[in-house]
């Protein structure tokens, strides 16, 4: 397998850029699959931005190109409320079709884990709408379990969806 490195995004245009064309392709992807997850043009270069300012943003690559990236939030109100500060919140994991080898979602979810446990913090948490049929089984392999579900989720849009929350430990007990 190519070698995947994984590096914070800045708040350059080209880092930005690549996220907007980054979640588009993915998007596009599961619509083609009917998959009902995410739409193109749903998250903007504001979006991402934001995002790099106020929690972190991660990009893998291969080969010094951008093969993936995800949002690492520290706190996520609208899926999960209020919360003591006992997880990270995974957001977006997203390839590129064409440039990742196999495997490279699963190597984002152990970076990702690794950085919550690094924070030492002992839950990854995650949430997917409910009626993807693909993504649930997906992160159940990875070692995620359904701990419940938030039927009113809002969008950025306003819109109303529910969502399954899932979660995994990533430090023991007392760690």
């Amino acid at each position: 397998m190519e070698t995947i490195t994984f590096r914070l995004a800045a708040d350059t245009d080209a880092d930005v850029t690549a996220l907007v064309a980054l979640y588009d392709g993915a998007a596009r992807w599961m619509q083609g699959r009917g998959i009902d997850q995410w739409a193109p043009g749903e998250r903007d270069a504001d979006h991402f931005r934001l995002r790099i300012k106020q929690d972190e943003v991660w990009f893998a690559e291969v080969g010094g190109e951008v093969a993936g990236a995800w949002e690492l939030w520290w706190e996520d109100l609208p899926a999960w409320g209020p919360q003591p500060p006992a997880a990270g919140y995974l957001h977006r994991l997203m390839v590129d079709r064409d440039r990742a080898p196999a495997g490279t979602g699963r190597a984002m979810l152990a970076r990702a884990e690794r950085r919550i446990a690094e924070a030492g913090r002992p839950l990854s948490r995650l949430d997917c709408k409910s009626g993807n049929p693909r993504l649930r089984p997906y992160y159940e392999s990875a070692g995620y379990r359904v701990v419940g579900e938030q039927r009113a989720k809002e969008g950025s849009d306003g819109s109303r969806y529910s969502v399954t929350l899932l979660e995994k430990r990533v430090l023991g007990p007392g760690a």
